[in-house]
This record gives structure tokens, sequence and C-alpha cells, in this order.
């Protein structure tokens, strides 16, 4: 059962729960009202829902916010006795998520892992997908940068010598590289921010699933098909907001958006892959004046 937020609770202020689904006890962030619009937040690696630090209190006031921290990441608990995770599983796990919370309809943001889990979501429910938000969440092939060459060599050979290579991509300089890479100033950075992620990264067990996700990524190239071919059949309100200067999602990948959406928005921003720790407020701001406009006239269409 998911607990009644406190009725007296300031809608700007998170509050912080659980709901068990499957072998998932899933973490969740929650602010706003329910009788506003929702927009589900949807993190990535190797991130939590501590990444909307800052953007959530920004939505509050307009949106019923909802970040769930995915399995295998932040304080969702796993039974790591189960299979190992793909992103198969993480979608499934977020639908589930989806229903135990009550979520009938709702706008999604979508960050790096969290847009194939998104897109798969929408995939499965369409009609339920108000509009996407996506911010240096990929769905095109060339919005990948030679930075996955080393995750390229595991999909082609999956040998313990390839997979043992990606162990640096967990460690704490390499988290710290990926919030601070592309940033003007990186003293705007919060070392909570890597520090947290790499401390709950370094959790028993956590290693193996983040490597069997390395491998499964693949999974999401060969869907990108099919991921475009919902955009088009289906055009949802779309906004593209990317940290220009990502080491991993490259600006064409966001520009692509409008071959299948023709009146996506794309706006491209000088900061990295972390672009909320150095942008919240722009972003908050882009997200409030997207989200008013184009709810807002599909209600009325």
């Amino acid at each position: 059962m998911i607990s009644k937020p406190n009725s007296i609770q300031p809608p700007t202020r998170a509050i912080y729960n659980q709901v068990r689904v499957g072998d998932a006890q899933i973490f969740f962030r929650e602010a706003g009202l329910r009788s506003h619009p929702t927009l589900l937040l949807l993190h990535g690696f190797p991130s939590s829902s501590h990444m909307f630090r800052e953007l959530i209190p920004i939505l509050a006031p307009h949106y019923h916010v909802v970040a769930p921290d995915l399995p295998g990441f932040g304080f969702t608990q796993l039974d790591t006795s189960e299979p190992k995770l793909t992103f198969e599983r993480l979608a499934e796990s977020i639908e589930g998520f989806v229903d135990a919370s009550r979520l009938d309809r709702y706008a999604i943001y979508v960050f790096d892992y969290g847009a194939p889990v998104g897109f798969r979501l929408a995939l499965r429910r369409p009609e339920r997908v108000l509009a996407i938000v996506s911010q240096n969440g990929n769905a095109y092939v060339e919005g990948l940068s030679e930075g996955w060459n080393p995750i390229y060599s595991y999909w082609k050979n999956p040998s313990t010598e390839n997979r043992n290579a990606l162990r640096a991509f967990l460690s704490f300089e390499a988290t710290k590289w990926q919030y601070t890479h592309g940033v003007s100033n990186p003293s705007q950075v919060a070392p909570e921010s890597y520090t947290l992620d790499a401390l709950l990264m370094a959790r028993p067990g956590n290693a193996d699933i983040q490597l069997d996700l390395f491998l499964d990524y693949a999974s999401n190239v060969s869907l990108y098909p099919t991921f475009q071919k919902y955009l088009r059949d289906h055009r949802p309100p779309f906004l593209a907001v990317w940290g220009k200067n990502d080491p991993f999602f490259l600006p064409p990948g966001a520009e692509a958006f409008k071959r299948d959406i023709p009146d996506a928005e794309v706006h491209l921003l000088d900061t990295g892959h972390f672009a909320l720790e150095t942008h919240a407020n722009e972003i908050g701001s882009l997200i409030i004046d997207f989200l008013g406009r184009r709810l807002a006239s599909d209600a009325t269409a």
C-alpha cells in the first residue's frame, strides 16, 4: 500500500515513500497536487531520483510530480536472487509502479537510461502519455558518441575481459567525471550528487547489475526504429532539452526528434550530461512554458 501524503505538506515539498512492485521495493519522490497534470520523472545512469531534487520544487506548484528510483539504482531495494536486470524488466517495474500509484495519464521526463524505459512504457500504453520531455534521452543512432565504443566492444564480444574493462565506468572518478565534463564551472556541481551515486553504486552485487545493463543496452538500440515509429504515429507533444557538451549523447540525437515529430521543440544548453546540476531553473521554465502551451492546446483540440 502507498501511504497518503500528509495534507499539511506544502505542495512544493517532496515526500518520500516506497511501494512494492514484483521483486523491487521502489523508492520515489512525490510533490504537487494530484488534481494537477502528472509528470513522471525517469532518471538515468548512475543516478537516481536525487538528480531531480532542484527541479521538483520548480515544477510542483504547477504539476503533480513523481520520481521513482529504477531497480538497481538509488534507494530502491531489489531482490538480487531474481534473474538479472534488463531494460525490459526496468520498464515492467515502472509500469507496475505507475499502476500501483494510480497514474492514469502523465507526461514523461526521460533522461539517459530513463529514455528507453520511458519509450517502452509509451509503446505499451500510448494513450496514457500526455507529452514527452527528453533531457539527453536518446532514440537515434546519430545521438551516440564514440564514448560508447568500449560498450560496443562488449556487445560484439561479451567476454569476461570486455566485461571487466567496463568496471572503470563504475568508479567514483568516472561518476564524478560524468557530472563535471562539459560544465564551464564545475564548482556549480554539488559534490553530494556524484558522491551519493558512487556510494549507492558500490552496494554489494550492484556492479554486476550495472554490467548486465551495459550489455542489454544493445536491446534499446535495436528498438530505436520502433521508438521512432511510435513518435511518428502518435506525435506526442515533444520537448528536447539537452546539455550540448554531453560526452555520450550528442546534439544530433536531440535534433533528430524533429524528423519524426516536426513540431518538436529543441533547446541545446551549454552544459554537460547532468544538465540539471547547472541549469535546473532554465529547464524548469522551459518545461512549464512547453506543457502549459501544449497540454492546453491538446485539451481544446
